[in-house]
């Protein structure tokens, strides 16, 4: 592709050919303000806040930066007072019509609305006009002030182009144009998974993850509460950029040494989880291998159910496919399920005193918490889930010097893990942990990747795939000699509706699939922290981070855990009786919408 050359503030720039005059400036490192365009995600030129002005060839009117292509010979002007006063009037139009409650929105501080503001030096706005009160809607994950928007639509774009669901659109015109789902339902009555990758990409705070941040402080505080805390794997690479460390950044140590401080009783980990949930979800797969093999009936190909977004999704979108889902509870759900039993009983406790905080990357979790099916004993298996930001929150509330903390370990029993629970928290993570104890459980050997990383599911792309053959296989699996395992891994709701067209009009290749809600997988969750530069370079540098965990540990294979393995001793075989009652569970056809429930509501401000 050939360039062009143009001339931005007096400076001649060269830029690649279908460039837009934005792309062109930051590539030359010209500054341009915006508010609405999100590289990669957003551009709809809503705003206006990027206008500039072009002095040859001679436009009319301001041009918007981010939807204007670069030609050769033009001249640019981004400073010029026509410019700076365009977008100064346009920010002063925004704020007139927002709900300037600052102090007291989540987002104070680190709102780009309010930082934009700062740097046109806009202090108030001259306009003052009619504002109409709308309903807050608040569901389990994801809690929509439209009184905050500023309809740039970053949003609708996430939900229609990246992941492909289409649950928020504009609607109506002019002063009445609002974010919602379609008319004007409360979202969780609508087929949103709660990924939160709306909330993300929110410039502002008119999206949010549902805080339980005053139920976790109550229980903490509560004397006849024994509280427990496990972290997510993927929240050891995002924590420390909450607290200004650079992306990639993996703070295992003083993640558990805050949660420690913050005053948990047991500091445990989700990854102890994500090993218990490859022993079961291995045995399922497995099970329904050894079946398809010797000519039976089992579904394949089996789907991962780690990610609640999925979950919610498939169950959706594809309800009639259900049965290809694994029967597994998601890590975190097993972990709480083994604590409120197993563990309740080794420290003579009740299950209804043991109260379980999972510290998540996911607003999706917080759905899935609240699912009846994710309840043994009477009592839910998980009683609050905080996000990595809302964590990062609680930690700077409670005085925590984050950054100085030294180092410390997880709590045992249920604190040991393999590297192989680590890399759970990126995409192929989950599909690499199984099959490196599902080859050796049929082989005896291990995987025969270099490094045990399965190196075509290993990346960022939208589908991967690879080709397991079975040879040498232990004599109690000679019927699958030579079997060719096909195996398929994607992250994002676009990559697995391919995969799932696929299921359903019969033509998957596949044996197993790996599904992750997220784009990149949990390392880019809907409650990590927001990227503070292009996303895909966040996302590389959170997956290099897994990666480094999982290979600076001494156990990188889920059954080679000795807690998990003494847990197995007492608890019975992988997919036993024990593990049916409380670590598998049962899935939901729900088709578009949901009928409201006591969980779905809105409330007037």
């Amino acid at each position: 592709m050939a360039d062009i050359k143009l001339t931005i503030n007096g400076k001649e720039c060269v830029a690649p050919e279908g460039s837009t005059i934005l792309q062109a400036a930051e590539r030359n490192g010209i500054h341009i303000p915006k508010l609405c365009y999100l590289e990669g995600v957003h551009k709809y030129g809503a705003c206006r806040i990027c206008v500039v002005e072009q002095l040859s060839p001679p436009a009319k009117n301001l041009q918007a930066s981010c939807m204007v292509e670069a030609r050769d010979g033009m001249v640019i002007e981004t400073n010029s007072e026509r410019a700076q006063e365009g977008r100064r009037a346009m920010y002063e139009l925004l704020l007139s019509n927002h709900d300037k409650k600052c102090l007291t929105c989540v987002r104070n501080q680190d709102c780009e609305f309010q930082a934009l503001g700062r740097e046109l030096g806009v202090e108030d706005s001259p306009y003052e006009g009619e504002r109409e009160l709308r309903p807050i809607d608040i569901s389990e994950s994801i809690t929509r002030d439209p009184n905050k928007c500023i309809l740039c639509r970053r949003c609708v774009s996430v939900c229609k182009n990246i992941q492909t669901t289409a649950v928020l659109t504009a609607e109506n015109r002019g002063f009445q144009t609002v974010i919602t789902p379609a008319f004007g339902l409360p979202l969780g009555n609508t087929s949103c998974a709660f990924c939160g990758q709306c909330v993300v990409v929110c410039p502002v705070g008119a999206l949010k993850e549902t805080s339980h941040r005053d139920r976790v402080l109550n229980a903490l505080r509560d004397p006849n509460k024994h509280v427990i805390v496990q972290p997510a794997p993927a929240v050891r690479v995002g924590i420390g950029e909450c607290f200004g460390l650079p992306a990639g950044t993996c703070e295992t140590g003083k993640l558990a040494a805050a949660l420690r401080l913050l005053g948990f009783d047991d500091v445990f980990d989700t990854n102890w989880g994500a090993d218990l949930t490859i022993m079961e979800e291995g045995t399922e797969f497995l099970n329904r291998l050894r079946s398809v093999v010797s000519g039976g009936s089992a579904v394949l190909p089996m789907m991962t159910s780690c990610s609640p977004g999925w979950v919610q999704y498939i169950e959706h979108y594809f309800p009639d496919e259900l049965d290809h889902l694994s029967t597994c509870k998601s890590p975190h759900e097993m972990f709480g399920a083994v604590a409120k039993s197993y563990y309740a009983k080794k420290i003579g406790k009740k299950p209804e005193d043991i109260y379980v905080v999972s510290i998540m990357p996911c607003t999706a979790k917080k759905t899935e918490c609240a699912r009846p099916e994710m309840c043994n004993d009477g009592v839910p298996n998980v009683d609050a889930v905080l996000t990595t930001r809302e964590l990062a929150d609680l930690i700077k509330i409670m005085g925590i010097d984050f950054l100085s903390l030294p180092d410390e370990e997880f709590d045992a029993p249920l604190g040991l893990s393999s590297g192989a629970a680590d890399i759970f928290g990126v995409t192929g993570g989950v599909m690499e942990a199984a099959l490196r104890t599902v080859y050796e459980i049929i082989t005896g050997r291990e995987l025969p990747f270099p490094n045990l990383h399965v190196s075509p599911i290993v990346g960022l792309e939208q589908v991967r795939e690879a080709t397991i053959v079975l040879e040498d296989v232990k004599p109690e699996w000679k019927a699958a000699e030579g079997m060719e395992v096909k195996i398929a891994v994607t992250s994002g709701f676009a990559g697995a509706r391919k995969l799932m067209n696929q299921v359903a009009d019969g033509t998957s290749p596949y044996h197993f699939i790996e599904v992750m809600g997220c784009p990149g997988g949990c390392i880019t969750g809907g409650g990590q922290p927001r990227p503070k530069e292009n996303i895909d370079i966040v996302r590389q540098k959170r997956s290099d981070a897994i990666y480094g965990e999982d290979e600076r540990k001494k156990l990188r294979k889920s059954h080679e855990n000795p807690s998990l393995m003494e847990f197995y001793e007492e608890w019975g075989a992988p997919g036993g009786h024990a593990s049916h009652e409380y670590l598998h569970t049962t899935y939901t056809k729900r088709g578009k919408y949901n009928e409201l429930t006591d969980q779905n509501y809105v409330i007037n401000k």
